[in-house]
């Protein structure tokens, strides 16, 4: 949504720039909150998205397994996947090496599911780095793996799993 106010000036003197860190947390709980309302059109949240694109990587891995990946608390996992499981999305199958865990799969609807989720991402990122050139696009990503490559960041795993179900 638009305001109407006037637009604020820019200051370009390296004094008054905010720095690098701060505009990494700015731009990126932008872009997780627009992510996060494009998904609530799919009626799906971010977890959500996540744990469906880690199982079309992985098929079936068990729920501990993905748990210790997402760095997560195992009981809200558990509410994740029923919740999608109940939608259709996922299914817990007999782990044939040991019958006393679940491998999770996704359903044909959760792979369906999957692809509407990759045409909001890629959206997603259009409107977001519409700013940028292709060539500063693929520059910026670059920069910013190395950056998360350096902090020790799991690819693929967004960090704010481990948040989920702790207080």
């Amino acid at each position: 949504m638009k305001s109407n106010r006037e637009p604020e000036q820019k200051c370009t003197h390296p004094a008054n720039r905010s720095s690098a860190a701060f505009l990494l947390a700015q731009v990126g709980a932008h872009a997780a909150a627009r992510f996060a309302g494009r998904l609530r059109e799919l009626e799906l949240a971010p977890p959500h998205a996540g744990i469906l694109r880690i199982l079309s990587q992985r098929p079936g891995i068990t729920q501990q397994q993905l748990a210790t990946a997402l760095n997560m608390v195992p009981s809200r996992l558990v509410e994740l996947l029923d919740d999608l499981g109940n939608r259709g999305l996922i299914e817990r199958r007999e782990d044939p090496d040991d019958r006393r865990c679940y491998a999770l799969h996704l359903t044909d609807k959760g792979g369906t599911t999957l692809a509407e989720i990759g045409r909001v991402a890629r959206e997603h990122s259009r409107s977001l780095l519409a700013a940028l050139k292709e060539e500063e696009q693929r520059q910026l990503a670059d920069l910013l793996e190395r950056i998360a490559d350096e902090q020790g960041l799991t690819p693929g795993i967004h960090p704010g799993f481990a948040r989920l179900g702790r207080r």
